[in-house]
């Protein structure tokens, strides 16, 4: 079955890529950048950890994934938090988020990881700007 080899190996690529702060230069930031969208960012409560995604993978919240209603599984998003420059990459993994968050404005779910990366946990919520460097397939 190819798809779980190409995510697997998606994810692999997103991770090596990972990019924690804004004034770290890596070649991920100078890769053209597919699509922008802006919106706020949630993230997965810790009793979803070991559940099963939408794309079938196991969520796992010590990794970088995130969820997001459209972009297809596999997709790698750099996320940046406006409110301080903060920087990470995640693979697109799961679809959401849904219900109050959705309704709030929220446009993707990160991993606790993730949000960890960005600075968030804290804050629960925080305005975002997602960037496209590979669509998933």
């Amino acid at each position: 079955m190819e798809f779980p080899f190409r995510l697997a190996a998606t994810a692999l690529a997103a991770l090596s890529l990972c990019a924690c702060n804004a004034t770290a230069r890596t070649e991920s930031q100078e890769e053209k950048v597919l699509a922008t969208q802006i919106g706020e960012a949630t993230f997965y409560a810790r009793n979803l950890q070991g559940g099963v995604t939408a794309s079938g993978s196991k969520f796992d919240n010590r990794k970088a994934v995130a969820a997001h209603r459209t972009y297809p599984f596999g997709t790698v998003v750099r996320v940046t938090n406006l409110e301080n420059n903060r920087v990470v990459n995640v693979v697109i993994v799961d679809r959401g988020p849904y219900g109050k968050n959705h309704r709030e404005g929220a446009i993707i779910d990160l991993s606790r990881d993730a949000a960890r990366a960005l600075d968030m946990v804290e804050d629960g919520q925080v305005r975002v700007k997602l960037e496209v460097l590979a669509w998933g397939g």
